[in-house]
């Protein structure tokens, strides 16, 4: 399942700056985010992985945990099924943000549109814009429900589905592998 190629990288990063930078569970293990030089060391090691050059200091990682917050928030609503929650959310953070569309050109890459903040500034609110506009556009199609919250026990990291039929429930395969064999577990004698 692909959005397009810009709408999928800002969402990706989005599920990823939600898994790394908000507490909760991690498979079944209690998860906090990394903070300080470590928290700006692996946002950079995201951005890198995400071919974009944005590298962060480590007082500007900081301004991360709250976007990663308010992205999580979004897809809580989903997975409760509020998608009007969801929407009014992302709708907060586009305003926000002030997230206006640009066309670029760059590594080599045909013209495509990106999302910035009106804050060029601040590295945080591009990413803000960036992920609340990819966000917007998922909720704005039909496919809104391929973004998710794992359904095993003890784990609330979120995922986007891009399997071909929608049924995806878990983070990871280590969570899917987990729940079957619990469940394999509980029917035998």
């Amino acid at each position: 399942m692909n959005f397009n190629s810009h709408t999928d990288a800002v969402v990706g990063t989005a599920v990823a700056l939600v898994n790394l930078l908000t507490e909760g569970e991690d498979r079944s293990r209690a998860y906090q985010p990394p903070a300080g030089a470590e928290r700006a060391a692996r946002l950079n090691a995201l951005f890198k992985s995400a071919r974009s050059r944005t590298e962060v200091t480590e007082a500007e990682a900081e301004a991360f945990g709250a976007v990663a917050a308010d992205l999580r928030a979004v897809f809580a609503a989903i997975a409760a099924g509020d998608v009007d929650e969801a929407a009014h959310r992302v709708n907060r953070m586009l305003v926000a943000t002030g997230a206006h569309p640009a066309l670029e050109r760059h590594d080599g890459e045909p013209w495509h549109i990106h999302f910035h903040s009106a804050d060029e500034t601040s590295p945080a609110k591009g990413w803000a814009a960036g992920c609340a506009t990819g966000l917007a556009i998922v909720l704005g199609s039909e496919l809104y429900d391929r973004l998710g919250v794992c359904t095993a026990p003890r784990c609330d990291r979120v995922y986007v589905d891009t399997s071909r039929n929608g049924s995806r429930r878990f983070c990871s395969t280590a969570c899917q592998n987990r729940v079957k064999a619990a469940a394999f577990r509980d029917r035998r004698p």
